[in-house]
């Protein structure tokens, strides 16, 4: 088998690629590298066989170590969104590592449409992209929509309330969960080839935020109104709950990115690499009802 290493290892995604490469692909732990700026955190791995490397995106030197020897690279991208332009060097220092290192294969998980996306942090991802393809390297790019996990962040309070404040207008979107995003990753990494080829992960349907409040109050049996406002009301309601500025922001744009429909889209992209239909928002709602009822 090949060797497989998957960045961010510690992190909510990376965790459950490696889980879904053990369990689901049946991938011998052996065959695994877990990489983390923070290896303790990675014990429980470590534990089931899988070689813990550290991997700190600040530090080019570090990543070009802890991708030798190493066949298949998923690089998740990071969580530097604080800091414009932190995220896409520290992206393009991964690919460059993964260059030297003589890695055979890369795997990057993006966004829908990142060419033409009003969301903040579009830009770091359609940057990462291109430095994937200027590489030279194999590579499979994975084009994760927009996590029906997100809802779970505030949903617990507006149905509190009663309403949802949403400047997404009649904007639909294809959520899908971040484990079946996982799920495509691992089936990537364990069967994929490097064909160069870019796959947009979607959920099985796109709806806009009315069609997504029927499903959670059919969920949780709390009422739900979608009350729509402007993408100025929006950002001062975020920063008013004490969220910081570049949360605000990243948040309003999602919005106004569904708004402009630039998430909609639906594909069978996810079953062309697991074999499997993903998961429907319904359903996700109904198994994560104590979630968003908080």
């Amino acid at each position: 088998m090949s060797k497989i290493l998957v960045t961010g290892a510690a992190g909510q995604l990376g965790k459950a690629v490696i889980q879904h490469l053990l369990e689901t692909y049946k991938v011998p732990a052996s065959d695994i590298v877990a990489a983390s700026r923070d290896t303790s955190k990675l014990v429980d791995f470590a534990a089931k066989g899988v070689e813990t490397r550290k991997a700190d995106f600040d530090d080019e030197a570090s990543l070009t170590a802890a991708f030798s020897g190493i066949d298949k690279l998923l690089i998740i991208s990071t969580d530097a969104l604080a800091v414009p332009g932190q995220r896409l060097k520290q992206h393009t220092s991964a690919v460059n590592a993964a260059a030297k290192a003589g890695v055979k294969h890369v795997l990057y998980t993006s966004m829908p449409n990142p060419d033409k996306s009003l969301v903040t942090f579009a830009p770091d991802h359609l940057g990462t992209e291109q430095a994937v393809k200027a590489s030279g390297l194999p590579y499979t790019i994975i084009r994760n929509a927009w996590y029906n996990d997100n809802y779970l962040h505030a949903m617990p309070h507006n149905l509190q309330t009663g309403q949802w404040f949403t400047s997404s207008g009649t904007g639909k979107v294809p959520n899908i969960s971040r484990d079946d995003c996982a799920r495509a990753a691992a089936a990537a990494l364990a069967k994929g080839k490097a064909e160069n080829k870019t796959y947009t992960i979607t959920g099985p349907q796109s709806l806009n935020a009315d069609e997504v409040a029927a499903l959670i109050t059919a969920a949780t049996g709390k009422p739900l109104a979608v009350v729509q406002i402007n993408d100025e009301q929006l950002k001062q309601g975020i920063e008013g709950a004490g969220l910081p500025g570049f949360v605000a922001d990243m948040l309003v744009s999602a919005d106004a990115n569904i708004r402009a429909g630039n998430f909609d889209g639906v594909t069978n992209d996810y079953e062309t690499l697991t074999g499997e239909k993903p998961q429907s928002a319904a359903d996700y709602f109904k198994a994560n009802k104590a979630a968003l009822i908080g």
